[in-house]
């Protein structure tokens, strides 16, 4: 059987990507073959496409999937038929069907509505983890979130003020992403390319600092954020959109009790798959409650990912940007 997807025929710009139909994927003993419904640009997506995740050419990508399970494997135990999921497949989500291991397949409450369910997986897992488990935010701490508009930014900003921060500061690249970062929570935001952004986090905290940093630009972002992490403050390293790297020197850490600490999702998934079920159902219950909104800034149908890419590639949008599939 053949279906419709999405292919990387060849690394670099959008001209290599393709819709065309590919073969029906088959799934091992424990996996789940499930129809897609929806499914999220990220910009791993993006590296992926110019070869920064070594992936072998041609391949489907795409993180993260919400539909319904169509085939489950043999020694599939906890997950049935019909059950609608969100899922990070193995072999890529721009598909009509895609194929995920039983352990990275999560059943869906009722409560949860299709858009939010496939818009949540990537932004809300990586902003819960690094926030929760990572740098064990307490209740009454500062927070400061760069790229604050986008996806994990704008679902990070939320969790931080749900999970006990006093005051959250974000940083954004122009002036037109300052709004989506304030509708989200944030209490001041800051354009990180027009100033000194840790002067302005001191001032705002009377020269303290924030206990917390989320970076995911790194480069010289990571180095100035340093300027205004206060003493035992976490600064989480998640990404390196800048594509440069940061230098930390030892100085910087030990007389002032503060840490640097590194996370990645996808590390997660593929080496510590089993704590992920924890944060699902954390996030679940925010979504279900409606204290957790995430942000849609654009959708697009599965036929047009290249116009997806090139959108969040230009680094205009705000929010999720999504691709529907059926």
């Amino acid at each position: 059987m053949k279906m419709k997807a999405v292919l990387v025929t060849e690394l670099g710009g959008t001209e290599g990507m393709i819709y065309t139909d590919v073969d029906l994927p088959s799934i091992n003993a424990n996996e789940v073959l499930i129809r897609v419904e929806k499914t999220s640009v990220n910009f791993a997506d993006i590296k992926a496409r110019y070869g920064n995740k070594g992936t072998k050419l041609p391949f489907i990508p795409g993180l993260d999937a919400m539909g319904i399970i169509e085939q489950v494997g043999s020694a599939v135990r906890d997950l049935q038929a019909g059950q609608r999921v969100i899922a990070f497949p193995a072999g890529g989500s721009y598909a009509e069907y895609a194929v995920a291991s039983e352990q990275l397949t999560f059943p869906l409450p009722d409560g949860i509505d299709q858009m939010t369910a496939a818009a949540c997986p990537i932004v809300a897992f990586t902003a819960y983890k690094l926030l929760a488990d990572v740098a064990r935010l307490q209740a009454g701490e500062t927070v400061l979130i760069h790229a604050a508009a986008g996806g994990v930014g704008t679902t990070a900003i939320q969790l931080a003020k749900l999970l006990g921060a006093s005051q959250v500061i974000g940083t954004v690249g122009s002036k037109q992403k300052v709004d989506s970062a304030l509708e989200a929570g944030a209490d001041q935001v800051v354009v990180y390319t027009e100033g000194d952004f840790a002067q302005s986090v001191n001032d705002w905290t009377s020269g303290a600092g924030v206990d917390v940093i989320l970076d995911s630009i790194a480069g010289a972002v990571t180095q100035k954020s340093l300027e205004c992490l206060a003493y035992y403050g976490r600064l989480v390293q998640f990404g390196n959109s800048s594509g440069a790297s940061g230098t930390v020197q030892t100085a910087d850490l030990h007389s002032s009790c503060r840490s640097v600490l590194g996370f990645s999702l996808g590390t997660t998934r593929a080496r510590r798959p089993e704590l992920l079920r924890e944060t699902a159902s954390k996030v679940f219950s925010y979504l279900a409650a409606g204290q957790l909104q995430i942000k849609i800034g654009r959708e697009f149908s599965l036929s047009e990912a290249a116009q997806a890419h090139q959108w969040v590639e230009s680094r205009q949008s705000t929010g999720k940007v999504m691709l529907h599939v059926k």
